[in-house]
């Protein structure tokens, strides 16, 4: 953190978007001297403004987490074959299918006036980068920023926007991989060797993510050259994160592995294998928001009906690592 001075523990709460981030997790980190992100992806810009205004009665010290919009159009027949296909079993849950969803960019105009108006310490973008008008419009504001990457190649592009550092995501991260062409089926890198590779490519300071499930983890990365480690599966049980019941069943059971998969949403991410996802994944398109759209209602039923084999559990390789308890002491403990 010499370079960042993001926080002064050098274990962070990654955003986890779709619930288990929560005010009280973000409030928790900051407590122990860690810094959390909102994640504000699925949410519209005004329950980003509220959420904000609510923080700021604790702390100042967070940060946003945000999705870039893909520009490209997803095909269209592609996800209609898939609708096709997976209808028969969705239907017979008692669940509803998605409307046909061509094109979503998550409110995000609007959230980046919410962050210029109300701005936060940082903010960081997955799923891509923002253009040079919206780094400058939230640097004027007084905000820092933070590039997610995969691979070494997207971190020099990042660089060439001169965020202030980049986040390196590994393949072992859950949930989404923050891949730049959600085509494109990302690398199996090892965590250290990504962030060696980014910051020889680059100079920038990283934060590193993926596959973090305990102390000796967060020193490798460090060791790599990290400044600081991100971590989201190792807070899905705390007490202070919002995930679900059935979810948090999942991450307990000693039997659970975790796989990469199309399935649920049409990108590339991490959960523990489900039985939707054993039947349906090979045949997915990489077609996100669509598909996301498309099985939102049957993950919502799944949820509400204690139902694990549709429901998305997103969970990283650093599964084991997971423990219930207050956020602030799971964070402390992973101190190398």
């Amino acid at each position: 953190m010499k370079r960042l001075g993001l926080a002064s523990l050098p274990v962070l709460a990654a955003p986890m978007a779709g619930g288990p981030t929560t005010h009280d997790l973000v409030v928790a980190a900051d407590a122990v001297g860690s810094l959390g992100f909102l994640a504000a992806g699925y949410q519209t810009a005004t329950a980003l403004a509220s959420a904000i205004a609510s923080l700021r009665v604790s702390t100042a010290h967070f940060g946003v987490n945000l999705f870039v919009p893909d520009p490209r159009p997803v095909d269209r027949e592609a996800v209609r074959a898939y609708r096709e296909v997976i209808a028969p079993e969705i239907v017979s849950l008692g669940a509803e299918l998605g409307a046909e969803t061509w094109h979503d960019d998550d409110d995000w105009a609007a959230k980046l006036d919410v962050l210029v108006e109300d701005p936060v310490a940082w903010v960081s973008f997955t799923f891509g980068l923002p253009d040079a008008a919206t780094v400058s419009r939230l640097r004027s504001a007084g905000s820092r920023l933070l590039m997610t990457v995969t691979d070494p190649g997207e971190a020099r592009a990042a660089a060439e926007l001169r965020p202030d550092g980049l986040v390196v995501q590994a393949c072992g991260a859950g949930g989404h991989r923050g891949t730049f062409d959600q085509h494109r089926v990302p690398g199996d890198e090892p965590l250290a060797d990504l962030v060696r590779g980014a910051v020889a490519a680059t100079g920038l300071p990283v934060v590193a993510a993926g596959g973090v499930g305990g102390s000796a983890d967060v020193r490798a990365a460090i060791q790599a050259g990290a400044e600081a480690v991100a971590v989201g599966t190792a807070l899905l049980l705390a007490d202070e994160a919002g995930t679900r019941p059935t979810h948090r069943r999942a991450v307990m059971d000693p039997r659970a592995t975790t796989t990469t998969m199309r399935a649920y949403t049409g990108r590339t991410a991490r959960g523990i294998r489900t039985g939707f996802a054993d039947r349906y994944d090979a045949i997915a398109p990489a077609a996100y928001p669509s598909v996301h759209h498309l099985t939102a209602p049957m993950r919502r039923w799944a949820g509400e009906h204690d139902d694990p084999d549709h429901l998305h559990l997103w969970a990283g390789t650093g599964l084991r690592g997971a423990r219930p308890g207050p956020a602030g002491e799971l964070l402390t403990a992973l101190l190398p």
